[in-house]
């Protein structure tokens, strides 16, 4: 008797098309080429050189073709070359999301419950006694029933105050959020691209806001030597510049953005990979990347007292290891009174979704 053998499980992609293959690997590789279709193109006709995911049947050409018909793509007649357009940015949205949400949802990480419970929007597993002030839809009526059985029997039913059992909500609260993404020359330094699971990250929260919290709002900003914002729609062809790290330039920018929104729960999420090397002072740039330089950092600190004040708290997503580096980031933010994570590349999509999900939950009696 042989017995059982155990191996390697392979999911079957059998029944998926030559169309949804491809398409899954070109969109990847338009997040790594800044939205480049051409340069995509280029990149999938050698992987598939290499590689052979495409048939005989079903080639390159084909998915080009696909892809214009389908509304991917858009062909400039007179030279030849591709852009993607609005259907591509989504699908690189909802992609990003699903990588990332869905290794989250995998890892079981991320048990959000709050310790506090009263009435909201998401409905609880758990129940109280009824009291007075509870509306008539919150009742449990199949508990109650139950527990009027029990205290008083079959024969002579009755349902007292005692009997009544509450369902418990949760409540959901209104966020405000700036993403403040570093695109400073360092991002793509080493031999490291940290840049583009940085857009990911940004493209996947955005989509989730969009289809799962359409009352919260999320602001892009961009920070190099000056700070400015960005729509999602930017993200696919966002590049890292010739710049240095102008971190007090964006939370300036962040905290004017917030103080607009009308709303109690406001936050900043900072992805970055260095120190503070950069200020500006009236048309020009006082510049020091050889250091922690005081004079930026003091301003930087003194940016993050502000928000503090405010009661803006900051996260930030450090993925760089340097210990010195480190130290400036708890300095930062103790001042701040935030949180800050010591991310790799991997892990920093999980990371961000878990703790925005979890300051969505504000609990009210």
């Amino acid at each position: 008797m042989i017995g059982v053998r155990f191996s390697k499980y392979i999911p079957d992609e059998n029944g998926k098309s030559s169309f949804e293959k491809i398409s899954k690997i070109f969109f990847q590789l338009l997040s790594y080429t800044n939205g480049n279709a051409n340069e995509a193109l280029e990149w999938l006709n050698e992987l598939n050189n290499q590689y052979n995911f495409a048939d005989n049947e079903y080639g390159i050409g084909n998915f080009i073709e696909d892809l214009k018909s389908k509304g991917y793509l858009q062909e400039n007649n007179q030279t030849g070359s591709f852009n993607i357009t609005g259907k591509s940015e989504q699908t690189i949205r909802k992609n990003a999301l699903e990588e990332i949400f869905g290794k989250l949802k995998k890892t079981d990480r991320g048990n959000h419950k709050s310790p506090i419970i009263g009435t909201g929007d998401e409905i609880s597993p758990d129940t109280r006694p009824y009291e007075f002030g509870d509306t008539l839809d919150s009742i449990n009526f199949t508990n109650s029933i139950h527990n009027a059985q029990v205290n008083h029997g079959i024969q002579d039913f009755k349902l007292t105050h005692s009997d009544i059992e509450v369902q418990e909500r949760e409540h959901t609260s209104i966020n405000s959020t700036v993403l403040m993404i570093d695109i400073s020359h360092s991002m793509i330094l080493y031999g490291e691209d940290r840049i583009t699971p940085a857009k990911k990250v940004a493209m996947a929260l955005a989509e989730l806001i969009k289809t799962k919290y359409p009352k919260d709002t999320l602001d892009i900003i961009v920070f190099g030597n000056d700070a400015w914002p960005i729509s999602v729609k930017d993200l696919p062809y966002l590049q890292v510049g010739p710049y240095h790290t102008n971190t007090y330039a964006g939370l300036e920018l962040a905290m004017d953005i917030l103080r607009r929104r009308k709303v109690q729960n406001k936050q900043i999420f900072m992805i970055t990979d260095g120190k503070p090397t950069c200020l500006k002072e009236g048309n020009s740039y006082y510049k020091n990347s050889f250091g922690l330089d005081k004079k930026v950092i003091n301003k930087t600190l003194n940016m993050a007292a502000q928000c503090r004040r405010l009661k803006i708290p900051i996260t930030t997503f450090m993925i760089a290891k340097d210990p010195y580096l480190q130290e400036f980031v708890q300095e930062f933010t103790k001042t701040n009174n935030g949180r800050a994570f010591y991310s790799s590349l991997n892990g920093l999509g999980e990371y961000i979704f878990e703790d925005y999900i979890k300051n969505r939950k504000k609990t009210v009696r």
